[in-house]
């Protein structure tokens, strides 16, 4: 990304630590990047201003939540007008079960993550998304197990 010419080592240290724990207060950062904490608080200001930081979350344990089931679905519209796409994207992302959404190349054209708490749950929601527009094909892979799950990104110091 052209962003990431304009980052310093210390903005991609400062990265690298909010993205594994948002919840460290600035002195801490700022101690671990070796500023005071006016600068590091400033830095952190521009990131999120330049939009680099889009928002500071907590990560939450799906399983604890009740939401047991994760399902990748692929799927093959029917209709490929710019109006219809934008209405089922717009649809789809509004769409509480799903986490992802991607619109892909290939075989298909959309890839979703969808969690859900159990098969029942998942056939509802499945139900809603075939009524949303005229699809060709839904193919649904359940997970049986997470072997990893990141949300911090790899960020070359």
């Amino acid at each position: 990304m052209s962003e990431n010419r304009h980052l310093d080592q210390v903005d991609k240290r400062i990265l690298q630590i909010v993205q594994k724990d948002a919840s460290l207060s600035i002195g801490e950062i700022a101690s671990q990047v070796g500023l005071s904490q006016t600068p590091c608080w400033k830095r952190l200001q521009k990131l999120e201003s330049n939009g680099i930081i889009r928002r500071r979350i907590a990560v939450l344990d799906p399983i604890k939540l009740g939401l047991g089931m994760t399902v990748f679905v692929s799927i093959k519209i029917g209709d490929h007008t710019t109006e219809s796409l934008l209405q089922f994207a717009d649809r789809v992302a509004a769409m509480e079960e799903v986490m992802d959404f991607y619109r892909v190349a290939g075989d298909v054209d959309y890839v979703l993550r969808v969690v859900v708490s159990d098969a029942a749950a998942f056939d509802d929601f499945y139900k809603k998304l075939i009524a949303l527009n005229p699809l060709k094909n839904v193919t649904s892979h359940f997970a049986l197990e997470n072997i990893k799950a990141e949300t911090a990104f790899p960020i070359s110091a």
